[in-house]
């Protein structure tokens, strides 16, 4: 399995730093995971966007989901066309998604897409991989994601607060990509985002193998996000670079 960061920053984005979304690569499958703003010229840059099999978005806040607009043109409108893509998002999401380009029935929104709403419980497989979601603790309806190949497996939160249970899709895993939106020193809390800390106390607890944190908001400093995930993991832990790679 191959993780590529499309995008790691949260809630606004600055050049050269894309949104949340990251590639997923395993078995053949490329399964593009999160579309926030800019992401899906990254994709661009590393691959060609009609290889992509699948696109799965964790909620409709525009840091995690515009570019699915941007890559409905592409497929739509140019060359060569995409029909039938798989779009798994919460139900919500689907809806807004649609309702922005106006989508209704017979509109090419549902040539290009073919949406399938995801939650708790929820398990597809695609080409001989497992993906996993549960419900994240947001703010509005959002889900986790787990995606399994070949006896590796990956967790990626999206965006949600410590709380739920979610977490139990990290159960094990050998990389957990977790938001760190916010830091424990500053004092600053918020139930629907996690701080880098505990980013690494639920990666412990969980016993994944590695961690990357992700999400950061521009004016945090990520050096000191990834020294206070470190200090409740207990081990090194990755930074969610746009562009880089790493097997899983």
């Amino acid at each position: 399995m191959q993780l590529t960061v499309l995008g790691s920053s949260g809630s606004y984005t600055l050049p050269g730093r894309p949104g949340s979304g990251l590639l997923i690569e395993a078995g053949g499958v490329r399964l593009w995971c999160d579309a926030g703003p800019g992401t899906f010229e990254v994709l661009c840059d590393l691959a060609d966007p009609a290889q992509v099999d699948a696109v799965v978005v964790t909620h409709r806040h525009v840091d995690h989901s515009v570019d699915v607009l941007t890559a409905f043109h592409r497929f739509a409108y140019g060359s060569p066309q995409r029909r039938g893509v798989p779009l798994l998002a919460p139900a919500d999401t689907l809806d807004r998604l649609a309702g922005f380009v106006g989508a209704d029935t017979g509109h090419a929104w549902f040539d290009v897409f073919d949406p399938e709403p995801v939650g708790e419980g929820k398990t597809l497989e695609l080409g001989g991989v497992e993906i996993s979601f549960g419900d994240a603790f947001h703010s509005v309806p959002a889900v986790a994601v787990r995606v399994e190949h070949g006896g590796r497996s990956l967790a990626y939160t999206g965006d949600t607060g410590p709380e739920g249970d979610w977490m139990r899709l990290a159960d094990g895993v050998d990389l957990l990509v977790a938001e760190a939106t916010m830091l424990e020193a500053t004092g600053e809390t918020f139930p629907y985002h996690m701080t880098a800390a505990d980013a690494g106390r639920i990666a412990r607890s969980v016993g994944a193998a590695a961690l990357m944190v992700t999400h950061l908001p521009p004016h945090i400093d990520p050096d000191v996000a990834v020294q206070e995930a470190e200090s409740t993991f207990d081990r090194p832990v990755e930074l969610a670079v746009p562009g880089s790679s790493r097997k899983v």
